[in-house]
């Protein structure tokens, strides 16, 4: 498999932010699941315990990375099946994730957004999610996961360049 990557990069008032987009044959309902139920994100991502809620933090294991870190994680908005926002602080930074899912005539589309303070790390991180919501996809879909070493360092070379390009772009 030679995935393609398709992220980009949007200029905010708050900064820049990474945003990768998912299609999916599947009812919305379907897809919010694999992003909010432990059993569901287990598959693609990790599992997480803890009380679920607006204001809350759970604690996800992450499966798929080396030695299966635990991450706390705060869940800052939660609007079912449309819209959950997250934020993590680990030793590589801090986290500001949302998904916004919608959906017609039962395809679902994810807007995926690390909400970023500058693009520093984009080559490292694009790749990353590029991977984590090909295994999503997978996960919905009943297919094999994909393997990291097709998405990186193979990937790392388009989110350099949007990173270059934004800073050669960026307000003085």
């Amino acid at each position: 498999m030679t995935p393609k990557p398709n992220g980009a990069l949007d200029r905010t008032e708050t900064g820049p932010d990474l945003v990768l987009t998912r299609t999916f044959q599947a009812p919305i309902t379907d897809v919010w699941d694999s992003l909010t139920e432990s059993e569901r994100t287990a598959r693609w991502f990790g599992p997480w315990a803890g009380s679920p809620g607006a204001g809350r933090t759970i604690s996800v294991t992450m499966a798929a990375e080396e030695g299966s870190p635990e991450m706390q994680m705060k869940i800052e908005a939660c609007e079912p099946p449309y819209h959950l926002s997250v934020s993590a602080v680990d030793e590589y930074g801090t986290w500001h994730l949302e998904a916004q899912l919608t959906e017609r005539e039962g395809v679902t589309h994810l807007r995926f957004v690390q909400h970023l303070t500058d693009t520093s790390g984009v080559g490292e991180t694009g790749p990353g999610w590029e991977y984590y919501l090909d295994r999503l996809t997978a996960a919905v879909r009943a297919e094999p996961m994909p393997e990291f070493d097709d998405y990186y360092p193979g990937m790392k070379g388009y989110y350099d360049a949007l990173a270059k390009e934004a800073a050669d772009h960026a307000p003085e």
